[in-house]
């Protein structure tokens, strides 16, 4: 029976490391989060504020086709964040900041309603909990340009609001604490 696994977890948590570990031991399909392709994510560390909506709705819409081939598969994947992150988590920080108008958030809400309505949660989500240093040294080791730029005020709103929605998650959850922990 096919099953959809997520790993949650903020910037720099260690979700790749963990998506690409398990799918390699249990011999699962990865869907990772394809960041090199993004055509947003430079211009949005950039000016977040300009990019925020576009970079959501690329999210958004990647991830419902990433949903979608999931349950339409016959093979367990292991997915490497997930739509409601997005959702509940980094469209609305950026609401909150000033960095994604109310409408653009309001209509970005809209469209991940309608969305969510014909989609599943995983069947399992892994929650990975990291501190800020932690999440600091984990997205200076691997170096990517476009991500030099994070603040630690953002990355710090991040994992609020990563708790906040844990905290409410409905489903089948494991979390693990990464501060002590490596991957490699």
């Amino acid at each position: 029976m096919a099953r959809h696994i997520a790993i949650a977890g903020n910037i720099g948590a260690g979700k790749t490391t963990l998506t690409h570990l398990l799918a390699k031991h249990y011999g699962w399909e990865m869907q990772l989060e394809d960041m090199d392709d993004n055509p947003y994510i430079s211009d949005f560390y950039e000016d977040m504020q300009r990019w925020s909506f576009n970079l959501q709705v690329f999210f958004l819409n990647t991830r419902w086709k990433h949903v979608q081939d999931i349950r339409n598969g016959e093979k367990t994947v292991i997915q490497d964040r997930t739509i409601y992150e997005d959702a509940f988590i980094f469209a609305p920080n950026l609401h909150s900041m000033g960095l994604m108008s109310t409408r653009d958030f309001e209509n970005y809400s809209r469209l991940f309603e309608n969305i969510s309505s014909q989609i599943q949660q995983p069947d399992l989500l892994i929650y990975l909990r990291a501190s800020i240093p932690k999440l600091v040294d984990q997205i200076q080791m691997r170096g990517r340009d476009y991500e030099d730029a994070i603040r630690l005020d953002y990355l710090k709103r991040l994992n609020e609001r990563y708790e906040a929605w844990i905290g409410d998650y409905k489903g089948q959850l494991l979390i693990f604490n990464v501060d002590d922990m490596d991957f490699q």
